[in-house]
C-alpha cells in the first residue's frame, strides 16, 4: 500500500516536540550484518555514536557468553528483549532476560499466515497470556509488537491487532510500530489514541509508507509525524530507533536518526 495517510486529510509534522521522548533504544537488527562481522566493534560503534540503550533478542543471547560480554563492554543497557513467545522454551528466554536486564520481552514476529481468523486471534492470545503468566514469576513483562498484516486483517470491524489485544490480560503491552500501522492503512494517531493504555513501546522507522525497505529514512527525513506521535503515547517508556534495511551506510542512518530525537530524551 503506497502513501497511506497517517490520520484522515493529511499529514501534520507540526514545528516541534511537545511531549519528551523517555528513553531512546536501537533495535539490533538494524544492524545485524555488521554484527555478524563485528559483534563487539558493531556494539561500541553503537554507543560511540550516542545510544545507552538498546533493544536485543534472545537470538542474539543465544550466541553464548560473548554476546553479554560485548553489550557490558560497550556500556549498553537492554529494557527490552525480543524473542517469540509462542511454542518455546519460556523458561530459558525469561533466564536470558534478567541476565540482560530487560524488563520486559516482546514477541516482534508472529507471521501473516497465522492471522486469518478469529480463531488464529485466540490461539496468539492465549500463548501471551500464558507467557504473561509465566513472566511474572520472573519479575518480567511481555507485549506484542505489529507489522502491516495486523492493522489489514479485520474481524467484525476491528483490526486483528485490537481483537487480539481484547482477548489478552491487562499487563500485556504493546510495542507499536507507528510505520507499519500506517502501512497496513491504520490511522496512526487514532489507534494510539484507542491503545493509549497499552502502547508502552514505539519503534521509530520513517520513510515514503510503503513496503520497500530498502526506502526506509532516518527519523524526520519521512512521512511520520513524531512530535504528534509521541503526545499520543502518555504511558511511553521508550523509543526504539529500527531500519528492516537501508540504501545506504547503517550507521549513519541510526546516528541521524539518534540526532533527530536526542534534544527529546529526558534519561
Amino acid at each position: 500500500m503506497l502513501d497511506t495517510p497517517i490520520r484522515s486529510g493529511g499529514v501534520s509534522h507540526g514545528e516541534g516536540f511537545t511531549v519528551p521522548l523517555p528513553s531512546l533504544s536501537l533495535q539490533l537488527y538494524s544492524v545485524r550484518n555488521a554484527i555478524d562481522e563485528d559483534l563487539p566493534g558493531t556494539l561500541a560503534k553503537v554507543a560511540e555514536i550516542g545510544y545507552r540503550q538498546i533493544e536485543s533478542s534472545y537470538k542474539l543471547y543465544s550466541r553464548g557468553p560473548q554476546f553479554l560480554a560485548a553489550v557490558r563492554d560497550a556500556g549498553l543497557a537492554s529494557p527490552t528483549m525480543t524473542s517469540s513467545l509462542v511454542d518455546v522454551d519460556l523458561d530459558a528466554v525469561f533466564t536470558a532476560a534478567k541476565e540482560l536486564g530487560a524488563g520486559t520481552v516482546i514477541d516482534t514476529f508472529i507471521p501473516e499466515q497465522f492471522w486469518t481468523s478469529e480463531a488464529d486471534v485466540d490461539r496468539i492470545a492465549g500463548h501471551l497470556n500464558k507467557a504473561a503468566e509465566k513472566a511474572e514469576e520472573y519479575g518480567l513483562r511481555v507485549g506484542y509488537h505489529n507489522h502491516w498484516w495486523e492493522l489489514e486483517r479485520r474481524f467484525g470491524g476491528r483490526t486483528a491487532l485490537e481483537c487480539l489485544v481484547d482477548r489478552v490480560r491487562p499487563d500485556v503491552l504493546l510495542e507499536v510500530d507507528a510505520y507499519w500501522v500506517a502501512v497496513g492503512g491504520e490511522d496512526v494517531l487514532e489507534l494510539l489514541g484507542r491503545q493509549r493504555d497499552r502502547v508502552h513501546f514505539l519503534h521509530l522507522k520513517d520513510g515514503p509508507i510503503n513496503r520497500e525497505n530498502l526506502q526506509q529514512r532516518p527519523a524526520g527525513q519521512g512521512k511520520m509525524p513524531w512530535p504528534e506521535i509521541l503526545d499520543a503515547t502518555p504511558r511511553l517508556e521508550a523509543g526504539v530507533v529500527e531500519f528492516d534495511e537501508y540504501d545506504g551506510d547503517i550507521f549513519e542512518a541510526i546516528a541521524a536518526s539518534f540526532a533527530y530525537f536526542d534534544a527529546r530524551i529526558t534519561a
